[in-house]
């Protein structure tokens, strides 16, 4: 934990004395002030600007679907399994074939309630993981208070925003990035990244924008299901904070630096951070065996849940596009506790997750775009277990037929180490999965 701690401050420091950073284009329409992730590529945060005039409240409606047809093999080296020859027995693989997964579907509800006041709502209406219609989460984002008196705290809300809801929070730039159930137009390629950060939780964030900078600290209750019961351990808050810098140097070139730290302190809850997306992953079904399809638990298959407890984390993300020559990284780095139930373990474990994204975007209005990602994840449960490592390759290209439409396509090649410590029965010990993946995704 005190090398956690020391990472962190390592990390505040260098980010703080870093002297760029991309300033979005400010865009003050009313529907893109509502949902800028419909028609804007590589934004993160919600640009800062002047808040559009209020002349009433106005309600925008938008929607999210994406279907992919999958063409993926898997294999396994772990002996219990045997080799795959087709069988259904329930110690073996689940034979593979080519089709179309199941589509799924968003609805968002935006609306203006006042000046620089927005709520944001977005259902989830078709999910690998649910078959009934839910709620994912929302938000209502301050921008000005002249809902409260015209002119007040003008000084300070032209730099400062209050963010307040149950939804996901503003842990490191990768989420911005990943796809939300439907929503996949943000993202080049199929699937998100094998540590998917991502929770949605009752959460309250401050924001500080001046020139190029951004500032932001946050607290949630850590618990993805919201209960005032108290249980047999109860938890203080989480803490994370963001820092970052994003300018547009010139008109062919956008730099952008950001450094995240959270830290959660619960043993019952505050373990969410990678688990908690309840619609599923993309890689449907692969290293799964009979008994596990007839299970409930199925709906991560790719990605990697290091399954912390007092998880501290820090996750630094470069972007820089020149032209339209583009690149995204991921440094992260977690510790925590593989506690069980209240009984922790006698030391810590630790994971490093790595990523590149390398894309070219070109075409008149780049409405075409092919480049690769990698992506891995190493570390141990504890000071005396085995490694465990994950690697995994994208490489792809996509088409947007228009700004709210596209179409991709990628191979995909994901590997897992054969040690034993994924387990002599489970099938990602030696594990792998490669293949072709097709997907159509339209935002709205």
């Amino acid at each position: 934990m005190k090398t956690m701690v020391i990472r962190a401050s390592m990390l505040a420091a260098l980010v703080t004395g870093i002297s760029f950073v991309s300033a979005q284009e400010v865009s003050t329409s009313m529907r893109d002030y509502l949902a800028p992730e419909k028609s804007s590529r590589n934004v993160f945060e919600d640009p800062k600007g002047e808040s559009p005039a209020f002349d009433g409240i106005k309600v925008s409606v938008g929607g999210d679907f994406a279907l992919q047809f999958q063409g993926l093999d898997h294999s396994t080296k772990a002996p219990s399994l045997g080799v795959v020859t087709g069988t259904t027995t329930p110690n073996t693989l689940q034979v593979m074939g080519k089709d179309f997964n199941l589509p799924t579907a968003n609805l968002d509800v935006n609306a203006y309630l006042a000046k620089g006041l927005k709520m944001h709502l977005r259902t989830y209406l078709s999910a690998r993981h649910h078959n009934e219609a839910w709620v994912k989460g929302g938000y209502i984002q301050v921008d000005n208070l002249d809902f409260i008196k015209e002119g007040f705290a003008a000084d300070i809300m032209k730099y400062a925003r209050v963010k307040v809801g149950m939804d996901e929070i503003n842990y490191g730039d990768t989420h911005f990035r990943r796809t939300d159930n439907a929503k996949a137009i943000n993202n080049p390629f199929v699937g998100n990244y094998i540590m998917d950060s991502f929770t949605t939780e009752a959460f309250g964030e401050a924001y500080g924008f001046y020139k190029n900078f951004i500032g932001m600290v946050g607290v949630s209750n850590g618990k993805l299901n919201q209960t005032p019961v108290k249980g047999t351990s109860w938890n203080s808050p989480s803490v994370y904070a963001k820092i970052g810098y994003d300018k547009q140097i010139s008109q062919d070139l956008r730099v952008r630096l950001t450094g995240s730290f959270i830290q959660t302190n619960g043993l019952t809850t505050g373990g969410n951070l990678y688990s908690a997306d309840r619609a599923g992953s993309r890689y449907y079904y692969v290293l799964l065996t009979q008994n596990d399809l007839m299970g409930m638990n199925n709906q991560s298959t790719g990605r990697f849940n290091p399954g912390f407890k007092k998880v501290q984390a820090v996750q630094v993300n470069p972007f820089i596009k020149y032209q339209g020559l583009e690149f995204f990284g991921v440094y992260e780095y977690v510790s925590g506790n593989k506690a069980s139930g209240l009984t922790e373990r006698a030391t810590d474990g630790a994971y490093t997750q790595l990523g590149a994204e390398l894309l070219y975007r070109f075409g008149g209005a780049e409405q075409f775009y092919f480049g690769g990602r990698y992506n891995s994840v190493s570390g141990k449960d504890d000071e005396v277990s085995a490694e465990r490592k994950i690697d995994r390759f994208n490489l792809g290209g996509g088409w947007f037929m228009t700004k709210n439409v596209l179409a991709k396509v990628e191979y995909v090649n994901q590997k897992y180490n054969d040690d034993a410590v994924w387990g002599a029965t489970s099938a990602l010990r030696g594990g792998k999965f490669n293949g072709i993946m097709f997907e159509a995704t339209i935002g709205f």
